[in-house]
């Protein structure tokens, strides 16, 4: 979902702008609600063609570790890529142009170049992270220096990167996921642009390095085009009980909780947070994710949480599980602070409403995003809590959090700047 959503947010803006917009989806998907969504917006968005690509099937070996199922799903696009030329060749009218994943953009230039397609890249990450992934290949061929050993990284043109702040799988060139990053980032060169989710001012810096070619050679122009605005859709099966939950609640008394559609909390970390909101005094809105497969979520958010405490802040806190649609939340008066694992569209969607964020990043690229959205002015980010901080740290920074007004004016600073550049004639509308 966090790479899906982007796409659709652009087909959405594209077809505004009387683009004929086609969008091409995998199938079968790996969740439920990549599925819903998909079937939702072309439900809602007529005008917008669609396209599946049929993945070939996994034949994964009965003795083999179990891979992570979006490491799986991404594997298998890039295997049934082969088949994208008939769906690209057979369009009426002509495509004039292809929007990729980078995870996939190595597949697909060859076959847009003989199909004299210019590609471009959405990415669905921070600038920060995209220079990481652009350097990768440089630091992978230099294992005497990046390693586990080293303490921090330096990327031409940028401050240097903490290598905790890096997932651990990077220094293993082996792994599915750092090889596909590797073999994608030497292919960014093929594409004429590359399209982010951010804006100017929020990533000044490290835009004009990429920009200036200053953290390698030959990237395309980076084109901050965001924060990319939501889409009307009314898919929400949650919906009706959180909003007339939200609408008895206080201006800014709520703080907020989601880790995202793929970020399945452990039972010790879901046992730290509910002390920490049952020793604060604030109200709370938790969207709890216990599967990285929400395929998988059987049992209901009650059978995972101390039924002590859920009597306790019964008349304070409302905790569901499945999709929620976050950006309607983030807009609504109620909502004062955001606790989140700073996925990049999280935090578009914070710095849009001007929600000051609390990150608890977990995995991926969400450690180099805390540190770009704390030095942006639109939260905090507490380094030492690293996967598990205890009840009492996690009441302290949620009232900090709510109480903080220095950091609401930031915050507040972010969503003025965020507007601008989405408003007409700003950075990113243009």
């Amino acid at each position: 979902m966090g790479h899906l959503m982007p796409f659709l947010r652009l087909a959405a803006m594209l077809a505004k702008q009387d683009s004929i917009v086609t969008v091409i989806t995998a199938q079968p998907t790996v969740s439920l609600a990549e599925s819903e969504h998909i079937s939702s917006f072309l439900r809602y968005n007529p005008k917008i063609n669609h396209l599946e690509l049929q993945l070939a099937p996994s034949f994964r070996q009965a003795d083999s570790p179990p891979v992570d199922p979006f490491f799986l799903q991404m594997h298998l696009i890039n295997q049934s890529i082969n088949l994208l030329p008939p769906l690209l060749s057979s369009s009426s009218p002509p495509f004039s142009a292809i929007f990729v994943d980078f995870l996939v953009v190595a597949k697909v230039a060859p076959i847009a170049k003989t199909l004299d397609l210019p590609i471009y890249i959405l990415s669905t990450t921070s600038v920060a992270f995209d220079s990481l992934t652009a350097y990768l290949p440089m630091l992978a061929s230099n294992p005497a220096e990046f390693n586990k050993t080293s303490a921090e990284i330096k990327i031409p043109g940028l401050s240097p990167m903490a290598m905790s702040s890096l997932p651990p799988i990077f220094l293993d060139s082996s792994h599915l996921f750092t090889s596909t990053i590797i073999t994608n980032s030497q292919a960014l060169s093929e594409a004429k642009g590359i399209l982010m989710n951010t804006f100017e001012w929020f990533q000044a810096s490290t835009l004009v390095a990429l920009n200036k070619d200053r953290v390698t050679k030959s990237l395309p122009p980076i084109l901050p085009i965001g924060p990319l605005e939501p889409y009307h859709d009314p898919h929400d099966d949650n919906g009706d009980q959180y909003r007339s939950w939200l609408e008895n609640q206080p201006v800014e008394s709520v703080v907020y909780i989601s880790f995202g559609n793929r970020t399945a909390m452990s039972r010790d970390q879901m046992h730290e947070l509910e002390k920490g909101l049952e020793k604060t005094e604030w109200r709370f809105f938790w969207v709890l994710k216990t599967s990285t497969v929400d395929k998988d979520d059987k049992e209901d958010a009650e059978h995972f949480l101390n039924e002590a405490f859920l009597e306790k802040t019964k008349n304070k806190g409302l905790v569901i599980k499945g999709w929620v649609e976050q950006q309607e939340i983030l807009g609504h008066p109620a909502i004062g602070g955001f606790l989140s694992h700073c996925g990049w569209n999280s935090v578009m969607e914070a710095a849009l409403r001007g929600v000051p964020m609390l990150a608890w990043p977990q995995h991926g690229d969400q450690r180099v995003n805390a540190q770009v959205m704390e030095e942006a002015g639109l939260g905090l980010w507490e380094r030492n809590w690293d996967w598990g901080p205890n009840g009492e740290e996690i009441e302290k920074k949620i009232v900090e959090l709510m109480t903080d007004e220095k950091l609401r004016g930031r915050a507040k600073k972010v969503r003025e700047e965020a507007r601008n550049a989405v408003g007409r004639d700003g950075s990113s509308d243009k």
